[in-house]
């Protein structure tokens, strides 16, 4: 179970607008320690929930052009790979609602699996080079040209932005141990002295 320094709020103490994103965290995790903590900054879980996943992800922000689908696969990657039970719970609906299929889901470590597209083995493999596992990432020659077979420059851009995102975020709620780690968590939780 998540463990924060900073106690959660409850939902009762919760501003109006920030009830609903408690409700659905509770619905598809079973935990919404995360809006509890965020909250404390509510601005900053406004943000986070509105402009970043409103605007920039699911592209109701003017100028972005990656399909919603393919963000939800490379965020299910990184999900994945970084064992968050709340995001992976979380993510792993919205990809299904998105358009990818449940072979797909259950083939996220294998990018050879004969469900995927050659711009899908893309942004997996940009995935790999964006994890918390892996410090020596790098958009090498190679990786930026099979993207580029699929994507251009801007939407490179983009995608990798939206990793950087997600992927920080990832650290910070292992850090302030806000969800549960599942056994890929490259975060692990310190003994704590008494």
């Amino acid at each position: 179970m998540p463990d924060p320094a900073i106690p959660p709020l409850t939902r009762d103490r919760l501003p109006e607008d920030l009830k609903p994103l408690h409700d659905l965290g509770l619905e598809r995790t079973g935990d919404a320690t995360i809006i509890g903590v965020m909250a404390h900054a509510p601005d900053i879980l406004r943000w986070y929930f509105g402009a970043f996943y409103d605007g920039l992800f699911y592209n109701r922000h003017k100028g972005m052009r990656v399909d919603v689908r393919t963000k939800e696969l490379l965020r299910l990657k990184l999900s994945k790979q970084h064992g968050c039970q709340f995001c992976n719970r979380f993510n792993t609906v919205e990809a299904l609602q998105a358009g990818l299929t449940q072979a797909q889901v259950d083939a996220i470590f294998d990018s050879a699996a004969p469900v995927w597209s050659g711009a899908d083995r893309a942004v997996l493999a940009l995935a790999d080079e964006m994890m918390l596992q892996n410090m020596a990432g790098h958009l090498s020659p190679g990786l930026y040209r099979q993207l580029r077979a699929h994507f251009d420059d801007g939407q490179i851009v983009e995608l990798g932005f939206i990793a950087a995102v997600l992927t920080g975020v990832a650290k910070w709620i292992f850090t302030f141990d806000m969800v549960n780690r599942e056994e890929t968590c490259p975060v692990v939780r310190p003994a704590v002295a008494a």
